[in-house]
């Protein structure tokens, strides 16, 4: 198998994932709640998904009057069915409890939970929306953004094989395990990179999605596009961004790329040619191909197909 397309197909192992139930998350956009002026482009906009920040994005002094304006926020739900994810406060804060008890009213798609530590901060949040009658489709995702969340991570990702949890992705918040640790954030982003794996690593074992952190100069687009294509190399499923013109290289950097869907389909093709029939190993222009190749094609082309690629 071309190495593009490995590290593409691997970011598709999530558990009894099928054409239906595959959501596509490459591009993963932060507006603040408080910003009315961003809030009235996202039904323009082609992100995948929308994250609707009560927390970073707004000043303290705008806190509860931002947390008021998610009803309608939601329910104005752009036309173009993006994603809508809203980030709460901590749940330790003095603002976190309403904010997760109110949003489960709006029923975004996800709630993305802030400073986590352990699997008992995804068990007690998901309690409280059992206990205050959420339904199932609104899901709990998780900034992995301190060393004791990483250090914990495996069991955080373990939550996800069962589906009472509700969790259903990750996304990494490099900015401040890079303010927690004092590593040195460097344009390579080496001493990231071990830890951005083990998040993958456990992200997939627990059968979740996975979004790398932010680039934070929203004006260095190459920059942008090197991260992409690093984490999309690593086996993240998509990017988080702060500006609008970030999109579009997420976009492309995420989707499948043209050698990787004409391998895919060519793989389908041989298998289902007459003499391949029952077959679990064939050749493939000088390659042995098995039919967990043929699977991971197959999960290739339905994702393109989502996406439009």
């Amino acid at each position: 198998m071309v190495p593009r397309l490995a590290s593409l197909v691997s970011s598709l192992h999530r558990s009894a994932m099928t054409s239906d139930t595959y959501r596509p998350r490459r591009s993963v956009l932060y507006v603040p709640a408080s910003n009315d002026k961003a809030l009235a482009k996202i039904a323009s906009l082609a992100c995948d998904t929308v994250i609707i920040d009560l927390e970073d994005g707004v000043a303290l002094a705008d806190k509860v009057s931002a947390r008021h304006k998610l009803t309608g926020i939601l329910a104005a739900r752009p036309a173009r069915r993006c994603e809508m994810v809203v980030r709460i406060n901590p749940l330790g804060s003095e603002w976190g409890i309403d904010d997760l008890l109110t949003v489960a009213k709006a029923e975004p798609d996800g709630i993305l939970l802030p400073k986590i530590g352990t699997p008992r901060d995804i068990l007690d949040a998901g309690d409280l929306l059992d206990d205050n009658f959420a339904p199932d489709i609104v899901k709990l995702w998780a900034m992995i953004e301190t060393p004791k969340a990483l250090l914990n991570v495996g069991a955080i990702a373990e939550l996800g094989r069962d589906q009472a949890s509700r969790l259903a992705c990750f996304v990494a918040g490099t900015n401040d395990l890079v303010k927690a640790t004092g590593i040195l954030a460097t344009p390579d982003r080496r001493y990231l990179t071990p830890w951005l794996l083990q998040l993958v690593l456990a992200a997939r074992a627990g059968g979740l999605d996975v979004i790398d952190g932010v680039a934070n100069d929203f004006r260095d687009l190459d920059a942008l596009a090197r991260e992409c294509a690093e984490a999309a190399a690593m086996g993240f499923d998509g990017k988080s961004l702060i500006h609008p013109a970030q999109i579009e290289p997420a976009n492309r950097a995420f989707a499948p790329a043209p050698e990787a869907l004409a391998r895919a389909r060519a793989i389908r093709e041989a298998f289902s040619r007459p003499e391949n029939a029952g077959k679990s190993v064939i050749a493939l222009d000088g390659r042995m191909v098995e039919r967990l190749h043929l699977a991971e094609a197959e999960k290739l082309l339905a994702k393109a197909a989502i996406i439009g690629a």
